[in-house]
């Protein structure tokens, strides 16, 4: 695909997305579906092992969804398509990191929230200003309970004001709040502690973590849990790593 509105290159396992609509990153339908098409493709991409999100400059991770798109008929469309990313964010087979380079507001908190984990800029500003317009952040009803619980989801999506990088960290909305100037490195650092890890035991890992929170109930997720961890010692590559801590080496994995 011939992208117009997103960057996309993978280096050493490492691929980076590139919201590209400066100065401060709104997306459009176009750019949802060129997002959608992107991780479909990366879902079956070998030579990719860990995503980092992030926007284009300086300025904003991502600023929201163009307001024109949320009038007349592209509404619903978009809505759906900019729902897909969610699952295809969950379902992506591999980690994603959010690198919040600036505000992240509207759908552009919500791609922080749909990431596996997030870096900021100590400088980054997060919210939900859907409210304001009289509108919905549906992605963020549905994830936001779930990393701060409800009282703190309220409080966001229904006032809809804004939270610093050290709020957002302190509610587990973003993992790690760096200087600018040290953003990039921090997330690429975290990119390549994954890369040393075993591509299957951290798919396992992330199925696991996925669907015990999907769970209706504990007994159901400590079920799924144990099904999936047996999964995870009777693979090559958990063999793999029980046999290298014996011997004091580091593991050859095999993502088997």
């Amino acid at each position: 695909m011939n992208y117009q509105n997103i960057l996309l290159e993978t280096k050493d396992g490492i691929t980076r997305l590139t919201i590209n609509r400066p100065p401060v990153n709104v997306i459009n339908y176009e750019a949802i579906l060129e997002i959608n098409f992107a991780l479909r493709e990366l879902k079956n991409d070998e030579a990719s092992k860990v995503l980092l999100l992030r926007g284009a400059g300086n300025k904003a991770f991502c600023a929201g969804v163009e307001v024109k798109d949320h009038i007349g008929d592209k509404m619903p469309m978009m809505m759906k398509e900019f729902g897909q990313i969610f699952s295809l964010l969950k379902n992506l087979g591999k980690p994603s990191i959010a690198v919040v380079n600036g505000v992240a507001l509207g759908g552009g908190c919500e791609l922080v929230a749909g990431c596996d984990l997030a870096v900021a800029s100590d400088k980054a500003k997060l919210g939900q200003p859907e409210i304001v317009l009289g509108g919905l952040a549906p992605a963020a009803a549905a994830l936001f309970p779930k990393i701060m619980g409800q009282k703190k989801t309220f409080e966001m999506i229904v006032l809809g004001e804004n939270i610093s990088a050290q709020e957002a960290e302190r509610i587990g909305l973003v993992n790690k709040v760096v200087p600018e100037e040290a953003l990039d490195k921090t997330a690429e650092e975290m990119a390549r502690k994954l890369l040393e890890k075993s591509p299957l035991s951290v798919k396992l890992v992330r199925e696991a973590v996925y669907q015990c929170s999907d769970a209706a109930d504990f007994q159901k997720a400590i079920t799924i849990a144990t099904e999936l961890g047996i999964r995870s010692w009777e693979t090559e590559d958990g063999q793999e790593g029980l046999k290298a801590f014996t011997e004091k080496r580091k593991p050859v994995w095999k993502n088997k």
